[in-house]
């Protein structure tokens, strides 16, 4: 693998309750990957979260779901790191976008939180220079609703959007691992947005 990212850390809530929140979209991700390299997720307390391995050694890609909340999302995320000795760059975490519309999927490389409350967590704990996979959700339109919009379940044909970016973002991923990260944001980055109704 010519990139160096040794870490998917996916961010959401854990619990039934939340499973089809748009905030858990980025479970959706790492469950639908998980299933696609034929691994299962364990639980892991040294972790906070539920961990899962993909190849051996120095190649090794960690897929990290917390069992924190999302806004300890670094408890998981800082001790993986720390005892795997994965540098901030190369961890990629998946996460909901409200600035994007429904379907959109985008890498990012480093930057602010932006309000999220996940980004902010791990943000405290590892800095700012890991890598994003922005998954769209869009936006209630008015800031008072953002609470209750990001712990709703989309709707059916924003979801079939939603999963569509998934699979985009999963596809980008592999990519950046074989060819490196350059190669899959340009895949991603460039993939045209959903027309909106």
């Amino acid at each position: 693998m010519s990139d160096s990212i040794r870490a998917l850390v996916a961010l959401g809530n854990p619990g039934a309750d939340h499973a089809s929140d748009r905030h858990n979209v980025g479970f959706w991700l790492a469950d639908r990957l998980a299933e696609r390299w034929r691994l299962s997720f364990s639980p892991e307390r040294k972790f906070k979260g539920e961990l899962a391995r993909y190849g051996s050694g120095d190649a090794s890609v960690w897929l990290l779901k917390p069992t924190t909340f999302m806004n300890r999302s670094g408890d998981a995320a800082q001790p993986l790191c720390a005892f795997h000795k994965i540098p901030p760059e190369s961890v990629l975490v998946v996460h909901d976008e409200l600035d994007l519309p429904a379907g959109t999927a985008r890498f990012k490389q480093s930057g602010g939180h932006g309000g999220h409350n996940g980004l902010r967590d791990i943000t405290r704990v590892i800095g700012t220079q890991y890598k994003r996979l922005r998954i769209g959700i869009g936006h209630p339109g008015d800031r008072s609703l953002v609470l209750s919009y990001v712990l709703g379940t989309p709707s059916s044909d924003d979801r079939i959007a939603i999963d569509n970016a998934i699979d985009a973002g999963i596809d980008a991923f592999e990519l950046a691992l074989d060819k490196g990260w350059d190669h899959g944001a340009q895949r991603l980055n460039s993939r045209k947005a959903p027309a909106s109704d």
